[in-house]
């Protein structure tokens, strides 16, 4: 069974980290598509679409988010800022870090080097080409709970740190399932009895894989900018539950020497 998205209509004005006259970034909400393909499946609201008409200028996607990953997602203002950043998530230019919640206690650090099949192709898997792919994991707190979820009379999750080096699709979800810890929420390669525990008991009605984090060298300031993203609501109450708060993330961008990137922002008019 797979997971509730997030009604679309329900989402209001996507918020804006990070402007200037060449970039922007927002924190995409989970369930939400970056821009309209085959899965659209009657969908009528975009991430791409919804911020072109919010800000009143067309926009440039650089990379992508999976529709059930919430996080910061970075767009370009024009064409030249477009290849600019292309060509830095191609080289691998760019340090990303996400936040998810796992089955059982993940390892306390461990990197995965496992290539990675497309698995949703016209070709069965099998003959599908294997591409290179690599994530650093890190083990950040843990908790077990008094509740026989599955066939122990108590439950363990994790919270893990990812750091993908590759940007493959369902990455850091594969990898974590090569581990043996899936991430909670994920139908295809978890377990369906951790994932309906968390939905009807837990409020937690998606993926829970964030992408909180991206630094990058700025194409035209010349110096890094780093933009972090807020896990969304349901997310955000399921680590305070746990007391897993100190892990939490807010919307914001800041230079490497600290001075607040949001202040050099362009103003930016939302319409109402």
């Amino acid at each position: 069974m797979t997971a509730p998205l997030i009604p679309t209509e329900r989402l209001g004005p996507l918020p804006v980290i990070y402007r200037d006259a060449r970039l922007i970034a927002v924190a995409k909400p989970p369930g939400m598509l970056v821009h309209r393909t085959a899965l659209a499946r009657g969908e009528t609201r975009f991430v791409m679409q919804t911020l072109r008409d919010q800000i009143g200028q067309h926009v440039y996607p650089v990379h992508r988010l999976d529709r059930p990953t919430g996080g910061v997602l970075l767009f370009a203002l024009d064409s030249e800022a477009a290849a600019a950043m292309s060509r830095a998530f191609t080289e691998q230019q760019m340090t990303k870090r996400y936040l998810a919640v796992v089955r059982g206690w993940g390892p306390e650090a461990v990197s995965v080097d496992a290539a990675l099949r497309e698995e949703d192709g016209v070709r069965p898997k099998a003959e599908m080409p294997a591409h290179p792919a690599l994530t650093h994991f890190r083990r950040l707190t843990t908790v077990e709970i008094p509740v026989a979820v599955d066939r122990y009379p108590q439950s363990r999750y994790s919270l893990m740190e990812a750091r993908p080096e590759t940007g493959r699709r369902h990455q850091i979800r594969r990898h974590l399932a090569h581990c043996g810890h899936p991430i909670i929420n994920d139908a295809k390669h978890g377990k369906g009895v951790h994932n309906r525990y968390f939905r009807d008991h837990l409020d937690c009605p998606h993926l829970l894989l964030a992408a909180v984090f991206l630094q990058f060298r700025h194409p035209f300031e010349d110096r890094t900018l780093t933009l972090e993203a807020a896990p969304d609501d349901h997310f955000t109450a399921l680590l305070t539950r746990f007391g897993w708060q100190a892990h939490l993330t807010l919307n914001g961008a800041r230079w490497e020497d600290g001075a607040s990137a949001t202040e050099h922002a362009e103003p930016i008019d939302i319409p109402l």
